[in-house]
């Protein structure tokens, strides 16, 4: 029982093992869809300072310039940040996958352990019985 007791603790730890593993994962998944969308909001906000029809001045072709070159440099200025927040993710989930294989090897390894000790009781129990000789004391 004792080893059956030290492999259903380990089980356990494994088993939140994976969950921590699981959520950090999900969470470097999130920060990256999160840099993407505002990549995205970037961009979309740099070709909503194209040229208008109509008459404009030259300082808000100038201000319109300058904008739309920050916006082109700060959405220039995520891709590293992207790149490196998926190889985050990508190590992360590799992580999750680990700490599951690890998971499943110590619930097996519970399982044969709790099967190993029933077997061994079945063993004890069938060891002390023993059935009594029946001595016909009748005619003989």
């Amino acid at each position: 029982m004792k080893l059956v007791n030290q492999r259903a603790r380990i089980g356990r730890i494994r088993r939140i093992q994976h969950g921590l593993a699981a959520f950090a994962a999900a969470k470097a998944s999130d920060h990256v869809q999160m840099l993407e969308a505002n990549e995205e909001k970037l961009k979309q906000m740099r070709l909503g300072l194209g040229a208008q029809t109509g008459p404009t001045s030259g300082a808000a072709l100038a201000s319109r310039g300058e904008l739309a070159m920050r916006l082109e440099s700060a959405r220039e200025g995520l891709r590293p940040t992207i790149a490196g927040a998926r190889t985050a993710a990508r190590l992360r989930e590799e992580a999750r996958l680990e700490a599951r294989r690890e998971q499943e090897s110590a619930e097996k390894l519970e399982q044969r352990a709790a099967s190993a000790a029933a077997r061994a009781e079945d063993r004890r129990m069938a060891a002390r019985f023993r059935p009594r000789l029946r001595t016909d004391t009748k005619g003989d």
